[in-house]
């Protein structure tokens, strides 16, 4: 099987993309999906911050998070919100 030389290829223009969207539509009789992650909103939204925490805590979540399957982000952040709803 011969190689494809990428060389002398060029990225699709944006017109010509929308041309295979309609056209895979039209092909298929459905809208295609729309890609990526849809936006969260304004308040459910993440904020970026930088916090020291003890190597111990963190080695902790990051144990309890593959056990349960979720990052240990998500471990420290519902560990916190649970604390400041008492």
């Amino acid at each position: 099987m011969q190689e494809f030389d990428f060389k002398n290829s060029r990225r699709a223009t944006p017109e010509e993309t929308e041309i295979g969207r309609l056209a895979i539509e039209a092909m298929t009789g459905k809208p295609r999906a729309p890609r990526g992650r849809p936006p969260l909103p304004v308040d459910e939204r993440a904020q970026a911050t930088s916090i020291r925490i003890p190597a111990k805590v963190l080695e902790w979540a990051k144990r309890e998070g593959a056990r349960r399957g979720v990052g240990y982000q998500t471990v420290i952040n519902e560990t916190l919100l649970k604390h400041a709803a008492r």
